[in-house]
């Protein structure tokens, strides 16, 4: 069986709806379902059609439909079924969401099964806390609509999950540690930074649960595993935004007041980033005084 060089579970959302990001006050429902529209609206939520909307929204928003029971007599009968059967269909599609977690990076079949194991068991339990935030039926066209969410932070949340199930196994705790080397640089004199942007617009790179940062020998820089677990929950592994601007804002949040900003050199994989040496080595001394990669004070700017 061929080694994973890299070892490490990386996850990364694969989104099975479409790649266009609905946005608030759009046509997310359908005309079908216009109240349901003006209410998303209202609520200024959208419904998660790509991984990094969920990342940027911090949130998944999924949608089910249903229709009547066949032996539905009543209006009232037709409603209360065809709402039934729309929120399994939400709950299935959440779950084909949840379940599109995939394990990336240099790995054989066999490896990713095992890892894909890992993956499902922990959806399997999180599909049962997700919460139904609207339900609607449409008396005309005889179909009802049902939208649950979950957070992708915070307590109760996918992320909480994961990073529970992921790092209360020790394969995995081992694969997510060991996996690459620490980088070893001596530190040079460098402004008081707190934070750090990472403009990674010109590469092929999405955000995952675990996004990790490397030299271009393959050290790794940043490695969320290595970050308090609490602040993982709460917060995620960083900030995706669209714009060094917006990261700026974004990092606020995380009590960052000056963040430096390095432009990625490449990437080790679909979910890794790469900076060149001199970067690093700006970054590790960084690090060095403030210590803000521990504490996820992170953002990624992506296309």
């Amino acid at each position: 069986m061929k080694k994973i060089p890299c070892g490490i579970l990386i996850l990364a959302l694969v989104v099975l709806a479409g790649n266009a990001p609905a946005q608030p006050g759009s046509d997310a429902a359908g005309e079908t379902f216009a109240k349901a529209n003006q209410w998303l609206h209202q609520e200024s939520i959208s419904i998660t059609r790509s991984v990094t909307q969920a990342f940027r929204d911090g949130y998944i928003v999924i949608e089910g439909e249903g229709l009547p029971a066949a032996n539905a007599a009543t209006p009232g009968q037709k409603r209360l079924t065809a709402q039934r059967a729309a929120e399994v269909v939400a709950y299935r599609n959440l779950a084909q969401f949840l379940s599109g977690v995939a394990v990336v990076g240099d790995t054989t079949t066999q490896d990713m099964q095992i890892r894909y194991d890992v993956v499902r068991t922990a959806v399997n339990g999180f599909i049962k806390g997700a919460q139904v935030i609207y339900k609607d039926y449409n008396d005309r066209e005889g179909s009802a609509m049902v939208l649950v969410k979950v957070g992708m932070n915070g307590p109760e949340s996918f992320g909480e999950t994961m990073y529970k199930r992921l790092f209360g196994i020790p394969q995995a705790r081992k694969d997510l540690t060991s996996s690459a080397p620490r980088v070893s640089l001596s530190p040079v004199p460098v402004e008081p930074y707190d934070g750090m942007i990472i403009d990674a617009t010109g590469q092929s790179f999405r955000p995952a649960l675990i996004n990790r940062i490397f030299t271009l020998k393959g050290e790794v820089l940043y490695d969320p595993s290595r970050v308090e677990q609490k602040i993982l929950v709460e917060k995620g592994c960083g900030e995706y935004t669209n714009s060094v601007d917006k990261a700026r804002d974004a990092l606020q949040h995380r009590g960052v007041k000056n963040p430096m900003v390095v432009r990625a050199a490449g990437t080790a994989g679909p979910t890794d980033l790469q900076v060149s040496e001199e970067d690093a080595v700006k970054i590790f001394s960084v690090n060095q005084k403030t210590d803000f990669l521990a504490a996820a004070k992170v953002a990624f700017v992506l296309k």
